[in-house]
């Protein structure tokens, strides 16, 4: 008996230790996992600022990346640039002072035929879209209906420089409506379109170019068709004033050419055509007739017959450097024009042959 009842106070013990020891292991895991958590949640900050610096890290070595590319690509767009045909012969050497960026200038007075200001007035150089004022030039000379409807195909694509144009194949405009968008827009596919409706095509137009060239005395001049996307489209500055001076005796040349904005329905749109020459939009020049012309080899050109100091001037710029310094150019000139008045017979500048 007294040993059943030792057991049974040994087994009471053991239950009371193990029913205490339970809660009390219980209280101590309960302890550690607050423990863990409290330092998961200490390191975690620590965890997701280093997240965050890895991440600005990452993202300013991207933008590095990004402008490297950048000044890479420029840089490789610089030396790709090529040079004018003004700059391969040294044009841009001679000096004048008016401080041009143009290799070649001419100002001539439209009525006496005085040469006011030149500078390599005879030189040879690829002309671009001037090219446009014969093309409009030999078409009213052979008096094509203005009317006529023409349509942009597959042939008026440019071929040789990849020039993009709003008027797509398949596009029906009068020959009036693509005479103004030539000259007023520069519009390549137009000009073209206009020398393949030419009796007896493109051959024949260009042919008509050349002779209507020949008959004005233009001698440095010569076209191989009717955008100026060729660089062999060439002349001089000289032969480029008398073009001017002989385009600005007919009126729809002097309209359509000096118009700032045109628009012509395309498909179910209108479509608005604006100005490539923004002195057009100048209060302070009175201009007659402009046209403006760029590609790589001829560099920025600008031809136009304006009145100034009460005189009817033709002035002449090509192979300008920068996409506004034909713009500067004819500032400076309207300026020296405009301060010098009563010296103009006395002050006439010439640079360069």
């Amino acid at each position: 008996m007294i040993k059943s009842m030792l057991s049974r106070t040994f087994l009471c013990a053991a239950l009371v230790a193990t029913g205490l020891a339970l809660p009390a292991q219980a209280a101590s895991n309960t302890r550690t996992k607050a423990t863990s958590a409290k330092q998961s949640a200490q390191k975690a900050p620590v965890k997701k600022a280093r997240a965050g610096k890895q991440n600005v890290a990452s993202a300013k070595s991207s933008r590095s990346v990004r402008k490297a590319a950048a000044a890479g690509a420029a840089a490789a767009a610089v030396v790709a640039a090529k040079p004018t045909y003004g700059q391969l012969y040294g044009l841009h050497a001679v000096e004048d002072p008016l401080d041009l960026k143009s290799s070649v200038a001419l100002v001539m007075d439209q009525e006496t035929n005085e040469v006011l200001f030149s500078k390599n007035p005879s030189a040879v150089l690829p002309i671009a879209s001037i090219t446009k004022l014969m093309t409009a030039l030999v078409v009213v000379d052979a008096g094509q209906s203005m009317d006529e409807k023409l349509t942009i195909t597959d042939e008026d694509i440019d071929s040789e420089k990849g020039t993009r144009s709003r008027l797509v194949v398949g596009t029906t405009l009068t020959r009036g409506e693509m005479m103004h968008l030539a000259l007023m827009s520069s519009e390549n596919r137009a000009a073209n379109a206009m020398g393949r409706n030419y009796p007896g095509g493109l051959p024949a137009f260009v042919a008509a170019m050349n002779q209507k060239a020949q008959s004005l005395g233009m001698t440095d001049t010569h076209y191989v068709e009717p955008t100026g996307l060729s660089s062999r489209n060439q002349s001089s500055a000289k032969d480029l004033a008398a073009l001017v001076k002989v385009a600005h005796e007919v009126p729809l040349l002097r309209e359509l050419s000096t118009s700032r904005e045109y628009q012509v329905a395309l498909g179910r749109r209108q479509v608005a055509f604006h100005s490539t020459n923004g002195l057009l939009s100048n209060p302070g020049w009175d201009i007659g007739l402009q046209k403006t012309g760029f590609i790589n080899e001829a560099g920025r050109c600008l031809v136009m017959q304006a009145r100034m100091a009460g005189r009817k001037l033709i002035m002449v710029f090509l192979d300008s450097t920068g996409k506004y310094s034909r713009i500067g150019d004819a500032e400076r000139v309207r300026k020296w024009i405009i301060s010098n008045p009563a010296e103009l017979n006395h002050a006439k500048v010439k640079t360069g042959g």
